[in-house]
């Protein structure tokens, strides 16, 4: 066991990192900062290692000024300073199953924490999406059904490419269940991969008490919903452009605003034109601190359209916290992480979906209770100081060989 005042020295990789704005980003930075802060509480036991953090990335600053963090960011290492800065810590926590790292922490023995926002250790794409045809993959990897894969990433990624992404998902399912312990955002995208030593440990966030207002639309008003996230086809955007237009022809009041960017905008006002809902829908485009949160204060309602099985929803906990209306599609981590706090519909359902916005407009107390029931929900299950103890506790085990 380490003596009193040791430290205990953290490595957390990722590919991508700020000044890229995601998820995995999202929680990478939390994480870190949430471990530094650590040494800092006034209940902290003196007996515990002092920890200290190093952030690997794999992303350029483009400008970014990196002494803004309270720990030390790594840009781009070669290998050998890699390798080096593997071998001076501790516990290496990757997120996602990135193969570099994995080999080189494996090979030398250090104690290695895989953390899955996706599911690449068991899909090519890391999305168990089929491409070809827009729906959810049955496990095409898991079953030896190769050729599907291939036919799936070679729709995207060219043939060659696709054959590329297939490859290297052996290598990364195979050192998943060889590392020391892998960590799953949900218990459905635990029971997902299917790894051995794996423990589920929710996002955590926190949120300004100023910004967490119940949302309680006035009867006479608008009711205002958005979408808040990147616009891709997982997303399952159109089924809510496809509601928009139900909701219209019914009279309904109300205005959507979906507020991120992507591949996939284009497609979206072409067919919010198309659905002559384009005088009820707002493109935002990316927005982000002050300018988001402008933006969603007078929301009352955030829909989650996706029809592939997120892994969590990190933006569905977030306005879940603020004490919004969350209305979600019923389907993998992002079901899970909303609960009975929020409304539910089948996937790819666009009826369903506007029936459940009607609820709200029809019942506007509905959105005090639901958004009290998220709040409620999302102060028990993700805070975030439960995300950092849930880490710290899993790097100690493992950092004493009590992992099996």
């Amino acid at each position: 066991m380490r003596a009193a005042n040791s430290k205990l020295k953290i490595l957390i990789y990722g590919e991508y990192f700020l000044p890229v704005v995601g998820g995995v980003q999202t929680s990478m930075n939390l994480l870190a900062r949430g471990l530094v802060d650590l040494n800092l509480r006034p209940d902290r036991d003196n007996v515990e290692s002092e920890i200290t953090v190093t952030v690997v990335i794999g992303t350029a600053a483009d400008g970014m000024d990196d002494s803004v963090f309270p720990y030390r960011v790594v840009r781009r290492p070669g290998f050998w300073r890699l390798a080096s800065l593997i071998r001076d810590a501790d516990v290496i926590h990757i997120a996602g199953p990135c193969l570099l790292p994995m080999a080189i922490g494996w090979l030398i023995g250090k104690p290695v924490v895989v953390e899955h926002h996706g599911y690449q250790a068991i899909c090519p794409n890391g999305l168990l999406f089929q491409q070809p045809v827009e729906r959810v993959c049955p496990g095409h990897f898991v079953r030896s059904d190769y050729g599907e894969c291939l036919r799936c990433c070679s729709v995207t990624e060219g043939r060659a490419r696709g054959l590329r992404s297939l490859l290297l998902t052996f290598s990364r399912y195979w050192l998943s269940k060889r590392v020391a312990a892998n960590i799953a955002i949900t218990n459905y995208v635990a029971t997902k991969l299917a790894l051995p030593r794996t423990q589920t440990v929710y996002y955590g966030i926190e949120v300004q008490d100023s910004k967490c207002t119940i949302g309680t639309p006035s009867p006479l008003s608008r009711l205002r919903i958005a979408y808040v996230g990147r616009l891709v086809p997982e997303k399952g955007l159109p089924v809510l452009l496809q509601a928009t237009r139900l909701l219209k022809n019914a009279g309904a009041p109300f205005e959507v605003k979906l507020i991120g960017d992507g591949p996939a905008r284009s497609g979206l006002e072409k067919l919010a034109e198309t659905l002559d809902v384009k005088g009820l829908v707002q493109f935002t485009g990316d927005l982000r601190d002050s300018d988001l949160d402008q933006a969603v204060r007078n929301v009352a309602v955030v829909v989650m359209p996706s029809v592939w099985e997120e892994t969590a929803g990190l933006s569905a906990i977030e306005h879940m916290m603020r004490g919004r209306v969350v209305i979600v599609a019923d389907i993998g981590g992002l079901s899970e992480v909303v609960g009975e706090a929020g409304l539910k519909f089948a996937p790819g359902d666009s009826q369903a979906l506007a029936a459940c916005i009607w609820k709200v407009i029809d019942d506007p107390t509905l959105a005090i209770s639901l958004g009290l029931l998220a709040r409620e929900r999302a102060g028990r299950l993700f805070k975030l100081r439960s995300m950092i103890d849930g880490h710290v506790s899993l790097y100690r085990a493992v950092g004493l060989g009590e992992m099996q």
